[in-house]
């Protein structure tokens, strides 16, 4: 089995499980039923072999969310993953040390893919949040074996489904965060489907800027000004930017607040949440939605001071009465922060994967899945 156990650890300590609570029901499933589970992930981002990025705590913790003992093989390939596949009893769980800790898995080379297809007789692709990357646990081991979506991704897909293909109208796209270059994509294929465009975050300085309105010392994208210009002009009336701003001079707790009008921000002062009046706009637009996709939140939330607008503008999509879908690790946090968990149709697991989701991309993991 493919997991995406790829969560934030420091020291060995666990910061969200959310990822790993998510896999239990796949697992649990097969465990039941006798079979012998083979459990693949990957953490961060190693080159070659790097010990904090082991997955043996995560050993543990998965054990702890399944209630039943996971064992650990100190390798994914060759004797050490061998010889614990061997020693499996019916309804077992083993993980497999990270698969990353060889770059064959990122270059999805077909002997690495042949030598983990060869520690079980099914696939089942789980992780959707990996399943943007052509890498040999994702999509090489498809290629030897039978392969099948786990629940995790079904529930995923059919999230996904609900939320883009068959939307309830009113549709609307909250789209946050810092850049308008990491998400043209995102905001291009939502504009398709959606009847209004919520746009937010630092990114919105770029459109304001593309307007030609001061932004201050706030973040801007000058790159990205002449995409804001096309994806402006191309939303026309979709298109809700914010009406006023929460302003400081530096990013930091503590710092005097000011709130300014959109199109007037003073040199020296930086936009780092959207105002009352914006809070206002977005939650009437929001009441009464069919359906809200929301990616980004709408300031800098790891600073309590900041974190207002995404607290109230999540309230607002958690109330609309719609279908409601959350996806993107900075919004996933956002949400557990303010409190706000619990309270959405469905928060994916997917970052990246999501994202490429939301640009209308083929993901590599799923069509392969589609083939087989």
């Amino acid at each position: 089995m493919r997991e995406d156990l790829n969560v934030p650890i420091s020291n060995g300590v666990i910061g969200d499980d959310a990822r790993i609570r998510a896999a239990v029901p796949t697992l649990q499933h097969l465990a039941q039923r006798d079979a012998k589970v083979v459990v693949m992930s990957h953490l961060g981002r190693p080159k070659g072999v790097e010990p904090v990025l082991s997955l043996r705590p995560i050993a543990a913790q998965l054990s702890r969310a399944l209630a039943r003992e996971v064992g650990f093989a100190e390798d994914c390939v060759g004797k050490p993953a061998e010889t614990a596949v061997a020693g499996l009893l019916n309804g077992q769980v083993l993980l497999l040390e990270n698969v990353r800790f060889h770059p064959e898995e990122e270059d999805n080379d077909p002997d690495f893919a042949h030598q983990l297809a060869s520690l079980g007789e099914m696939y089942v692709n789980d992780a959707f949040g990996a399943s943007h990357r052509a890498h040999a646990s994702v999509v090489g081991v498809a290629a030897y074996l039978p392969a099948f979506a786990g629940e995790l991704m079904e529930k995923e897909l059919a999230a996904l489904h609900q939320a883009l293909d068959n939307p309830k109208r009113p549709m609307l796209a909250v789209v946050g965060g810092a850049k308008v270059s990491t998400k043209v994509g995102v905001l291009q294929n939502l504009l398709k489907k959606v009847d209004a465009l919520i746009v937010g975050g630092a990114m919105a300085n770029t459109f304001f800027k593309a307007r030609g309105w001061p932004t201050g010392a706030g973040l801007v994208e000058d790159t990205a000004l002449d995409v804001a210009r096309e994806v402006a002009a191309a939303a026309g009336e979709k298109l809700l930017l914010p009406v006023d701003l929460v302003c400081a001079r530096r990013m930091e707790a503590g710092q005097p607040l000011r709130i300014m009008d959109a199109d007037a921000v003073e040199p020296g002062w930086m936009a780092l949440d959207i105002g009352p009046k914006s809070v206002a706009l977005f939650n009437q637009r929001l009441h009464g939605a069919g359906t809200v996709v929301w990616n980004g939140p709408m300031g800098v939330t790891e600073i309590r001071d900041f974190a207002d607008g995404t607290k109230a503008v999540g309230e607002a999509i958690a109330t609309c009465g719609g279908y409601t879908l959350v996806g993107g690790g900075d919004t996933v946090a956002a949400i557990d922060g303010l409190g706000l968990s619990g309270r959405f149709s469905h928060v994916s697991t997917g970052g990246g994967a999501t994202l490429e989701y939301l640009e209308g991309k083929t993901l590599p993991g799923i069509a392969i899945l589609k083939e087989a």
